[in-house]
């Protein structure tokens, strides 16, 4: 099977990681490909952040998890130990600005399975970034503040088996006339 379909089908979200930081090399692979995602009219306007700081990662997941829609434990890490912290966030001029972001993001997670390292996409960047601290992280980060959170992906090497993945929905596909 191609190598690319065969990557795409065997992604899953990874939960748990080694306490290692990835090589600079699988990161600026990671990011690369992720300048590629499609983009309405190729605008390219979503920005990818990168963190690798422990102690604003640590900050960044408590605040995350602030933004629960249920009660969750204070010790809880949305970032699951993740030694990087990519946060994606896209233009609101952008009529596209949504789906530009979020095909950054599936490139994203795609780019580092390719490349061995484990990935999840992680939520809640949209109430983060439209609060005043995310519009005070904007304007610390030179970002101006049209910009929204889309979503967060923590990269690592993986800890863990992959998942399984669960059985495809038999009406997941219509052909129609």
């Amino acid at each position: 099977m191609n190598q690319t379909i065969e990557d795409l089908k065997t992604r899953r979200s990874i939960r748990k990681f080694k306490d290692e930081q990835i090589s600079d090399e699988d990161l600026n692979t990671i990011l690369e490909v992720g300048t590629y995602a499609p983009t309405g009219r190729g605008a390219q306007s979503p920005k990818i952040v990168v963190i690798q700081n422990p102690d604003t990662i640590k900050e960044l997941s408590d605040w995350n998890r602030s933004f629960f829609p249920i009660e969750v434990p204070d010790d809880m890490d949305p970032f699951y130990g993740a030694k990087t912290l990519l946060i994606v966030l896209a233009d609101s001029e952008m009529p596209t600005y949504v789906e530009d972001g979020a095909s950054v993001l599936a490139v994203l997670v795609n780019a580092a399975h390719a490349v061995g390292v484990g990935s999840c996409w992680i939520h809640r960047a949209r109430d983060e970034f439209a609060s005043e601290k995310g519009k005070e992280l904007l304007k610390k980060w030179g970002i101006p503040e049209r910009y929204e959170g889309i979503g967060h992906v923590v990269l690592g090497y993986p800890d863990m088996d992959a998942p399984e993945p669960l059985p495809r929905k038999e009406d997941y596909i219509h052909f129609v006339d």
